[in-house]
């Protein structure tokens, strides 16, 4: 699959992957993790071939080829989305999320209106309501905090901080990234390796006003979240899911901030045909 780059109207370069089936009768936009190249990773790949589907990503600024955007906010990714779809002839589509990207796709369900039929966020942030409780279960806030103060001091964390706390994965996303979810580790470590411009962005956006108010999302969303997540304490779902007039949670007690993305597949076909009113909770 060959990248493209778009121009945006402000001249900024969106790189976006396209699997193409354009007869398909269903399209998917993926929002990519932080830190993540946009590229699509495999597991994702197959469920879209399955499903024959239109599977479309795309890099957030300052990741995997697109131009950095300091001081952009979560909506922001809205207006570029916006863009991605008239470029690609999108007409109505499905969008999903995985951690730093979640809300990303919320952003895409309460600002692009019917052009999103529905909306999946796993493991994924609620906004920051300037609370410590914020902050509890994770076990490495430090670089969200850091980013409180700004994109100079989320940067100086990055560079004072050498290798991941792998007390943040269970053993279920060990074995998640070392069978299954291989590329998304990979991945990682591409993006990682290309600079710190995304993710600093990413960090300080999710601690600053998001731009939009989530309870704004008309369209269908299904939240997913493990109940051992370490990254994204499973708090952040509940509170998402309380803030969203539309949404279903499904709750995966034994599982971590990666292999809670063994979810993906039932996702995406939740996503495909959501309910018109959806309930409140499930464990899966």
């Amino acid at each position: 699959m060959t990248p493209i780059d778009l121009t945006l109207a402000d001249g900024r370069a969106l790189r976006v992957h396209d699997t193409g089936e354009r007869d398909a009768a269903h399209t998917l936009l993926w929002h990519h993790g932080s830190p993540q190249t946009g590229a699509p990773l495999a597991p994702l790949l197959d469920a879209a071939r399955e499903r024959r589907i239109r599977l479309v990503s795309y890099a957030r600024p300052g990741y995997g080829g697109s131009t950095p955007h300091p001081g952009r906010d979560v909506a922001a990714a809205a207006r570029d989305v916006a863009q991605l779809a008239d470029a690609l002839g999108l007409g109505r589509f499905a969008t999903m999320g995985a951690s730093g990207g979640g809300p990303h796709a919320l952003a895409c369900a309460a600002l692009l209106g019917d052009r999103v039929t529905a909306a999946a966020c796993l493991a994924g942030l609620a906004p920051y309501d300037g609370t410590a409780g914020w902050f509890a279960g994770m076990v490495a806030p430090a670089g969200l905090r850091a980013a409180l103060r700004g994109g100079r001091a989320a940067r100086a964390r990055l560079a004072a901080t050498e290798e991941l706390d792998e007390a943040s994965f269970t053993a279920a996303d060990w074995a998640a990234l070392a069978g299954p979810w291989s590329s998304l580790g990979a991945d990682a470590g591409a993006a990682a390796a290309a600079g710190t411009d995304g993710l600093v962005d990413d960090d300080v956006a999710f601690v600053a006003p998001w731009g939009f108010g989530v309870p704004d999302a008309e369209a269908p969303v299904l939240l997913v979240h493990g109940g051992e997540d370490r990254v994204v304490p499973p708090a952040h779902a509940e509170r998402l899911r309380d803030a969203l007039a539309h949404a279903e949670l499904w709750q995966r007690p034994r599982d971590g901030h990666v292999s809670v993305l063994d979810a993906c597949p039932s996702a995406i076909d939740w996503l495909l045909s959501p309910p018109a009113r959806s309930s409140r909770g499930r464990s899966a």
